[in-house]
C-alpha cells in the first residue's frame, strides 16, 4: 500500500508509490549517447578551459599550483544579480520591488573539461569545498547580503548550460519565504523539544542504518525518510553546525573524501545522470545557533515534476528511500 511520510526537518509531505515503486537499478541512464560520449580534455570553444580566459570575465579568486590554476571563481557572464545596484525596498500599493542587486559567481572546478567530482581525485574536490567557503564568506560579509546559496547544475535536464563541470554563487539581498518557513519550522521544533531536527534526524538515521548512503567519522550521508524523489539525499556534519562557512581545514578533507564517494556511487550506479545539489545553510553570519544544521542536499534527475506536484506541492516518489539508500551503500566503486 503507498504511504504518506512527512519529513520532520521540513514538514513537507510525500507520497511514497509503492504500487509504482521501481527496483533501484531501473534509475540508471540508458541513453546511449551520453553513456558513449567521449569529451576532450580541452575544447577550443569551451570559456572555461585554460587558455581561453580572455572569453571570460576578470578572475575573481583562484586556486593554483606551480602547473597551472585548479579552480578558478568569475562573475557569471550572464548574472541573474548585479553587484551596482543598490538594496533600496520600494512598496508602492500591491507593487514591491527593489534593484536586482547581489552577486552572481561561477566555480570553475577544474581545469580538464571532461571530467566531473565522481572522477575527481580527493584533493581537486578539497579545493572546490575550500573555493566554496572562501566565497561564502567573501559573501556573507557584505552587510548588503541576507542569503548564499551554492549549487551546482550537472547535465541539460538539471540546467547546465556548460558541460565544463562547474557550480555557482548566487547571494541576494532577501530571504525567500520558503526558507524562513525552514528556519521558523527548525526553531518551532527546538521550542518544543529542546533539540535540534537535524540532530535528531541524524541520530535516527545512524540508530536505523535503514537509509545511510554513506558516513565517515563527522559526516553521514542518507536519503531521508521521506525523500521527495529517488535517490534524493542529504550530506550533513553530525557535529552541530548551523552555517557552512564556519567548516575547518580537516573537515574539508573529510567532507570533500564522502563527497566524492556518493558521486562516484550515483555516477557508476546510476550511469551519470543529471543532477542538482545546493548547500543549505542559516542566512548570516552566526556561529553559534541551536536549531539549524547546514547541509548539502543532492537531488538525481533520473524522474520528471508533473501536474500533481506542481499543484500541490507534494511529491510522488517512486523508489522506496530503503531500497534506494542500500543499493548506494553496498554499490562496489
Amino acid at each position: 500500500m503507498p504511504q504518506l511520510r512527512q519529513n520532520i526537518a521540513t514538514r513537507e509531505w510525500v507520497i511514497i508509490a509503492t504500487e509504482r515503486a521501481k527496483r533501484p537499478e531501473d534509475f540508471a541512464q540508458t541513453d546511449k549517447e551520453k553513456t558513449k560520449q567521449e569529451l576532450p580534455e580541452y575544447s577550443s570553444q569551451c570559456p572555461f578551459c585554460p587558455g581561453n580566459e580572455k572569453n571570460s570575465p576578470t578572475e575573481k579568486f583562484s586556486i593554483h599550483n606551480d602547473k597551472g590554476w585548479k579552480v578558478r571563481v568569475i562573475p557569471n557572464k550572464f548574472p541573474a544579480l548585479v553587484s551596482e545596484g543598490k538594496k533600496e525596498f520600494k512598496n508602492e500599493g500591491i507593487i514591491r520591488h527593489m534593484d536586482g542587486f547581489g552577486i552572481h559567481e561561477v566555480i570553475i572546478e577544474t581545469p580538464l573539461h571532461n571530467t566531473t567530482i565522481a572522477l575527481m581525485e580527493n584533493a581537486q574536490v578539497e579545493n572546490i569545498i575550500k573555493t566554496y567557503r572562501n566565497r561564502y564568506m567573501s559573501a556573507v560579509n557584505d552587510e548588503r547580503i541576507k542569503l548564499v546559496t551554492i549549487f551546482k547544475n550537472h547535465g541539460p535536464s538539471a540546467g547546465a548550460s556548460q558541460e565544463h563541470s562547474h557550480s555557482q554563487l548566487i547571494a541576494s539581498p532577501v530571504v525567500p519565504a520558503h526558507i524562513r518557513s525552514r528556519i521558523e519550522d527548525a526553531m518551532r521544533y527546538y521550542d518544543d523539544n529542546m533539540e535540534c531536527v537535524f540532530c535528531k534526524m541524524i541520530k535516527g538515521e545512524i540508530k536505523s542504518g535503514e537509509r545511510i548512503a554513506a558516513q565517515t567519522e563527522n559526516f553521514v550521508a542518507f536519503i531521508p525518510y521521506a525523500a521527495f524523489s529517488p535517490f534524493h539525499l542529504w550530506l550533513l556534519p553530525k557535529k552541530h553546525n548551523p552555517c557552512f562557512q564556519h567548516i575547518s581545514d580537516d573537515e574539508v578533507e573529510e567532507f570533500s573524501s564522502i563527497l566524492k564517494e556518493i558521486f562516484a556511487k550515483i555516477y557508476h550506479g546510476l550511469n551519470n545522470p543529471d543532477y542538482n545539489y545546493v548547500i543549505r545553510s542559516l542566512p548570516g553570519k552566526a556561529r553559534h545557533n541551536d536549531f539549524f544544521h547546514w547541509y548539502l542536499s543532492i537531488v538525481p534527475r533520473v524522474t520528471k515534476t508533473a501536474g500533481f506536484e506542481i499543484g500541490s506541492g507534494m511529491y510522488i516518489n517512486v523508489a522506496l528511500p530503503e531500497q534506494s539508500a542500500k543499493f548506494l551503500r553496498e554499490y562496489k566503486l
